[in-house]
């Protein structure tokens, strides 16, 4: 097929051989199967912010780190050098994410490079060696879904370990490879320390696979692992192997009214008798 305009650089720079058709093209990205002497791999071009339909940028940028105090008083200003540097930081967070979930042991496409805004990286699979489908597109029998359900919970939990919440994931973005789902589309991943709607969106992610997995398996309908992960990770016990039971113990013994009373005015006549005392 012809060279798309995007990828001609790396055609040119040697990073990409050829390019053997396109993959797919959704929200955030169109990508396209290209051969790096003599592996297959895949090039994500990451498109322009006015032709992506992805509109809840704000929430999933909080908390994002960018390189100096120049750039993040561009980027609120929302000039030309900020909106660049927002596209930027967009299309890194992905990059920054595979690489750190890689290595954590989280099953995502191995990144090789991010070049002039297009990612090149390991192509997921099946056992035949075709592309792998969407796990939307591949019937489950109950034992199947018990099974993925429990390993996509734990690569939940072992990406909250290295500190990220994919922050959209469903069965639209989870490949299924030859040895089992694969997770995809990151660029909207974000800080679990540093976003005020991490719970938020961790429950989401949680929900998204309880709803999806329960339809082969209705045992899970009832399910808190969301919950149950966040509580664990609030309290600083949550490990990568973590052992869950799906089941969250709610407190439901009435509130001590009185007893915070008492706190606040202890509180109230301490400060006051700080003030005295200065």
């Amino acid at each position: 097929m012809k060279t798309p305009k995007r990828l001609i650089t790396l055609v040119e720079e040697g990073l990409v051989d050829e390019v053997l058709g396109q993959l797919m093209s959704g929200k955030e990205a169109t990508v396209y199967i290209v051969r790096c002497g003599e592996h297959i791999r895949c090039a994500k071009v990451y498109k322009d912010a006015k032709q992506r339909s992805f509109r809840k940028a704000a929430s999933y940028q909080e908390g994002r780190k960018v390189k100096n105090s120049r750039q993040a008083r561009a980027m609120e200003k929302g000039s030309r050098y900020g909106r660049q540097m927002q596209e930027e930081t967009w299309q890194n967070a992905e990059v920054d994410a595979l690489y750190r979930l890689a290595n954590a042991g989280v099953r995502v496409p191995q990144p090789h490079i991010c070049f002039e805004g297009v990612l090149l990286m390991d192509l997921v699979t099946d056992a035949e060696g075709n592309v792998a489908p969407r796990l939307n597109d591949v019937a489950l029998s109950e034992a199947t879904a018990l099974e993925y359900h429990a390993l996509l919970v734990n690569q939940v939990v072992r990406m909250l370990c290295a500190g990220i919440i994919h922050g959209d994931l469903s069965e639209y973005n989870i490949l299924v490879a030859e040895d089992g789902p694969v997770i995809i589309d990151l660029p909207q991943a974000i800080d679990a320390s540093a976003n005020s709607t991490a719970a938020e969106m961790l429950e989401r992610d949680v929900i998204n696979l309880r709803s999806y997995f329960s339809a082969f398996a209705p045992s899970l309908k009832d399910t808190q692992y969301g919950k149950e992960i966040w509580s664990l990770y609030e309290s600083g016990n949550l490990r990568p192997d973590q052992v869950l039971s799906g089941q969250v113990v709610l407190d439901d013994s009435p509130a001590d009214v009185e007893a915070v009373l008492r706190q606040v005015e202890e509180a109230i006549r301490e400060d006051e008798i700080r003030r005295m005392c200065r």
